[in-house]
């Protein structure tokens, strides 16, 4: 008997190393990003506790306004993914003229909210003297964040047409800036005649604008220089009018991506709004904790951005049994790394947290929520690649609406009531910051498997032809 045997269908091995070359930049990248609140929490954990605490409402309020906004600004991914996939580079282009228009819109909105946070502080229960720094925090940030969505703009523009190295460079730059620059404004230095008092948070807001606005800039400069973009129609030409058509379909898409991935941050930060009530040290291990888990995130991020751009290109090339392959591949891979990292962090935990405080207080306040880093870590993995396939194939409503029942509802509400309901039957592990931390992982988990569900079943209807 004699015949051929079709090839075998590229598997784990080969989807890893399509993303590999994407995905290690976005990383490098996304962690000098985070790095940017680890400096600011490791130099404020040992400048004072009040200063942390104001520190962690801050940024859980900055980043609530920052990462919504920031979510309709990243629109342009998959769209201009797509244009790329199908060698339509000028529209491509046009996406990013267009989008710098989107960023300086919402970046009026952004600063209004920053400059007026009343709502935040009345929620946190903050004590006047913690507010009084947080306002100060917050009107720092506010005037950095019109360069913040600027720059999400140029990142998510060279996330679409795999150019991740442009963008990680200036991020690593800007870390090299904030380092001095934050540890000279918290504990204050004289040159001089010249004296600048200690301003703890406060010179963390004002480090990370100056540094914002220098990788605008720079941003700026290399996209007028680098040969790369004018093949895209960026080059010889200021900003392209506002064009209707085309700020509708980056609203149409970006507004439910904003608003699932505002859904996602604030289910977890608004817990450092209500764990404040809880006092100066559990919100402080809960800092820790989060700034920890937040490092951690930066693994799946960074294949979820990875397996977007390839998705959308693949989509845009109508490659659909590819873009298929790629998104599951990329889904299965990440829950795999996030376990094991989780588990690499538990188990060396002490070591962990000695790296954040050496105080004993705060470290007892986050050792009971390691456990939960770890699962939570899982489930953050799962939900955040299946969201990013599905944005991919400009699916976001549904994803939005599964963050609302998962994240808001079973991970904030039933957090809040572990913490500060008539929970006397509930074992005393399940109260207080780990209840919340209990109740997020419960809805994270959740997420993932309906983000996971629903993406098969949209793979399914595309293998059919139905989509």
């Amino acid at each position: 008997m004699t015949g051929t045997t079709a090839p075998a269908a590229p598997g784990h091995l080969d989807t890893l190393r399509r993303l590999a070359p994407l995905a290690w930049p976005v990383f490098i990248g996304q962690v000098a990003v985070l790095a940017f609140s680890t400096v600011d929490t490791v130099l404020v954990a040992r400048y004072s506790a009040t200063d942390l605490a104001a520190l962690a409402v801050g940024a859980a309020i900055y980043i609530t306004v920052f990462v919504g906004l920031m979510g309709v600004v990243l629109a342009i991914s998959p769209i201009a993914g797509q244009l790329f996939g199908a060698r339509k580079l000028n529209e491509a282009g046009e996406q990013l003229h267009q989008t710098v228009w989107l960023a300086l819109g919402l970046s009026v909105l952004g600063c209004l909210v920053l400059l007026f946070p009343e709502p935040f502080l009345a929620s946190s229960h903050a004590s006047p003297k913690v507010a009084a720094k947080v306002r100060g925090y917050l009107q720092a940030l506010a005037l950095s964040l019109p360069a913040a969505l600027l720059f999400t703009a140029f990142r998510g523009f060279n996330t679409a047409v795999s150019r991740p190295k442009a963008v990680m460079a200036m991020q690593l730059v800007g870390l090299a800036l904030k380092v001095p620059l934050t540890a000279l404004l918290i504990y204050g230095f004289s040159v001089g005649g010249m004296q600048m008092p200690p301003l703890g948070a406060v010179g963390c807001g004002i480090a990370t604008a100056l540094v914002m606005w220098a990788q605008a800039l720079i941003a700026l400069v290399w996209l007028r220089r680098d040969g790369f973009y004018a093949s895209f129609g960026l080059h010889g030409t200021g900003l392209h009018a506002p064009r209707a058509a085309d700020i509708k379909a980056l609203l149409k898409l970006g507004i439910p991506m904003g608003a699932g991935i505002l859904i996602e941050v604030t289910g977890f930060t608004f817990m450092a709004i209500f764990i404040a009530r809880l006092g100066t040290t559990p919100v402080a291990g809960h800092q820790v904790a989060v700034n920890l888990v937040s490092l951690m995130f930066m693994a799946p991020l960074a294949l979820g951005n990875a397996a977007q751009t390839l998705v959308a290109q693949r989509v845009g090339a109508h490659d659909a049994a590819d873009a298929r392959r790629l998104g599951w591949h990329s889904l299965e891979i990440a829950l795999a790394l996030a376990f094991c990292l989780g588990a690499l962090v538990f188990f060396a935990r002490e070591q962990v947290l000695g790296f954040y405080t050496q105080d004993p207080v705060i470290i007892a306040a986050a050792m009971p929520l390691l456990l939960w880093v770890w699962v939570f870590h899982i489930g953050d993995a799962g939900q955040t690649v299946a969201a990013f396939v599905l944005r991919a194939h400009r699916i976001a409503v549904v994803p939005m609406v599964v963050y609302a029942l998962a994240l808001w509802g079973l991970g904030l509400g039933g957090g809040y009531w572990l913490a500060f309901g008539d929970t006397a039957w509930v074992p005393a592990e399940f109260h207080g910051a780990r209840g919340f931390w209990s109740a997020a992982t419960a809805g994270l988990v959740s997420a993932a498997l309906g983000l996971s569900g629903f993406l098969a079943w949209v793979h399914g209807r595309e293998a059919a032809g139905q989509i």
